[in-house]
């Protein structure tokens, strides 16, 4: 039997707030939002498609054995020349023109997040999308105060160059430079996931195939509550 002190603590502990994780990219929003934006400079622009298309031997080559590698270079081409401020510019009018977009976001992953919000969680983004670009687009959706941590680009004399891929573990690394080591509850759509999702008591996948849910769930090592969202 409890003690009335032991109530006390056991009411004080469930009524306190929860610290909440989600990630973006197929959570909150359909698609990969960063890949998006790069697509679009590249249809707005001959010039960057055609230095794509000279690349094209080269990225070819190395494809077999790096993906990423053959991705970040992408990346780099479509951001040629392109300083902080203009990105910042680019990623902010990007982001504008994305939330116009009929379906693009998840409704079932937006009222969600809402709803930790009005409970009184405290509720953190934790993203591989670029930081001003993920910013950008929860700012349109009227989320501009929440907490964020993405992936982060540097300035560099030929245009932006990637500092930080928050992927993996690096999410929760990046959590934990930030002072956070515990959170309870955790939404995630991927094995990129895994490491955020281990962490916290609910860990939740969202839209998982069944083989994902699988590998998701063998990695934790007990099941995920399994969710489907639109």
């Amino acid at each position: 039997m409890q003690t009335g002190a032991g109530v006390a603590a056991s009411a004080t502990e469930a009524a306190a707030p929860r610290t909440v994780l989600f990630d973006f990219d197929g959570v909150l929003i359909h698609g990969d939002s960063f890949a998006m934006f790069v697509r679009d400079r590249y249809a707005r622009s001959f010039p960057r498609k055609a230095l794509a298309l000279l690349c094209a031997p080269w990225l070819l080559l190395v494809l077999p054995f790096s993906r990423r590698r053959v991705l970040r270079a992408l990346v780099h081409l479509a951001l040629l020349g392109v300083n902080e401020a203009s990105y910042r510019a680019q990623a902010q009018a990007f982001a504008a023109a994305l939330v116009r977009r009929p379906r693009q976001f998840c409704r079932d992953g937006l009222q969600a997040l809402r709803r930790h919000q009005a409970a009184g969680d405290r509720v953190i983004v934790v993203t591989g999308c670029e930081d001003a670009l993920v910013r950008g687009i929860l700012a349109e959706l009227g989320l501009g105060g929440i907490e964020v941590h993405a992936s982060r680009l540097r300035g560099g004399w030929l245009g932006m160059r990637q500092q930080w891929h928050n992927v993996g573990r690096r999410k929760v690394q990046s959590l934990a430079q930030h002072g956070i080591e515990a959170w309870q509850v955790a939404y995630g759509d991927s094995m990129y996931d895994v490491a955020m999702l281990k962490g916290a008591a609910e860990a939740v996948l969202v839209n998982g195939s069944p083989k994902l849910c699988k590998r998701v769930e063998k990695a934790l090592g007990r099941a995920a509550i399994r969710v489907e969202w639109y």
